[in-house]
């Protein structure tokens, strides 16, 4: 068995989040802002093969499976890139960092059901990559970042290297997850996605997910701005493909960095929360021994599961809330939780000054990321 593996970033100097949006079932980070403060859900029940069957599962699409090249989701997700289309990006003042757990996997998916080989172009990340990086006039200057759950962490946390070096003057970080047969089906599998509709934190006897489309994408500098990246830290346990250490060591590593920091009683913590029972739990419990009365929300059970681009859908969607005044709570869950800080109501921001950002993945990977703002 490998050794866990922990690194912890520094705060980056002076690197500030600018440009930013997100994309989900319920449509950009405004819109759907609005409808996860109204406690409302993404998530509708469809086949978890889509075009081939399968059982009913909660899924939040933008649109309905199919096989096609280019995939159902590639105009969807083009369009939504265009305000950060063409040069600068991708000089070597301007890198693109391009985020994702699934790539163009369905591309693979359809490629080996249909035979077709216009699918072919789709069907690695790096050949998904290029294909984006062509449409948009991205340059040479872009790299490609995928860890379970936590790559778009993963990308931001480099990006706010590459700026506070001063390797680059200007970061563009892109994340985007959309769910496909393959995908689906492989969360059947493993029969966490099922029939139920996810409830984050509630301790219950059976756990779910959902799954749900999402891209992200941010703009980060140097220059000022209200949200100022704070210090990050990552941690994997390397204990099970697809399981946590049942201890928690994980959890309370990925913490106790931030357990040091001057913010300790000034922020509120925007959880992974998938819905899942050993690692709600786990987080649920860590957070509130680490940081008893800080507010922990999820907002799975409204949005699905965006898989690797969550964190960043999800940071999008914690500075939409904080510019508009109120928090969303935890959506689709309700009592009896795992720990008494789980929040379900909507909350003011203007009680803390951060945003303590958490992902936890397949195989113990986890990451922390403390967001400041003013």
């Amino acid at each position: 068995m490998a050794a866990p593996s922990s690194t912890t970033g520094p705060a980056p100097a002076a690197c500030f989040i600018h440009d930013r949006d997100c994309l989900t079932g319920h449509g950009n980070a405004r819109e759907t802002w609005k409808e996860l403060v109204a406690g409302r859900c993404a998530l509708k029940p469809a086949p978890a093969l889509g075009p081939d069957g399968g059982d009913p599962v909660p899924l939040a699409l933008r649109a309905p499976f199919r096989h096609a090249a280019p995939p159902r989701w590639w105009n969807d997700l083009v369009g939504f890139l265009d305000p950060v289309k063409g040069p600068p990006w991708g000089d070597r003042d301007h890198p693109v960092l391009v985020a994702s757990s699934n790539f163009g996997i369905d591309a693979l998916y359809s490629l080996g059901k249909k035979h077709n080989p216009a699918f072919i172009p789709f069907s690695t990340p790096h050949g998904c990559v290029e294909a984006l990086c062509r449409e948009l006039g991205w340059g040479a200057h872009h790299y490609i970042f995928s860890h379970a759950c936590v790559s778009a962490h993963l990308a931001m946390e480099r990006a706010a290297r590459f700026i506070s070096t001063g390797r680059a003057r200007r970061a563009l970080v892109v994340a985007f997850d959309f769910v496909g047969p393959f995908v689906s089906g492989g969360f059947h599998a493993l029969k966490i996605l099922n029939q139920a509709f996810p409830a984050p934190y509630r301790d219950t006897e059976n756990g779910s997910i959902g799954l749900g489309d999402g891209a992200a994408y941010f703009v980060l500098d140097r220059e000022g701005s209200p949200f100022r990246l704070g210090r990050s830290h990552t941690y994997n346990e390397m204990f099970h493909f697809t399981g946590n250490d049942p201890s928690g060591s994980g959890f309370d590593r990925v913490l106790a960095p931030h357990a040091r920091s001057s913010h300790r009683n000034g922020f509120w913590i925007k959880g992974h929360g998938t819905g899942t029972l050993e690692a709600g739990k786990l987080e649920a419990r860590a957070v509130d021994q680490t940081f008893p009365g800080a507010p922990l929300v999820s907002w799975k059970g409204s949005l699905g599961h965006t898989l690797g681009s969550c964190a960043a859908v999800e940071t999008a969607l914690a500075l939409e809330a904080i510019e508009n005044g109120e928090i969303p709570g935890t959506v689709g869950s309700g009592e009896p939780f795992f720990a008494s800080n789980v929040r379900t109501a909507p909350f003011s921001p203007n009680d803390f000054d951060s945003v303590l950002l958490l992902s936890n993945a397949f195989g113990g990977a986890h990451a922390s990321l403390l967001l400041h703002y003013d």
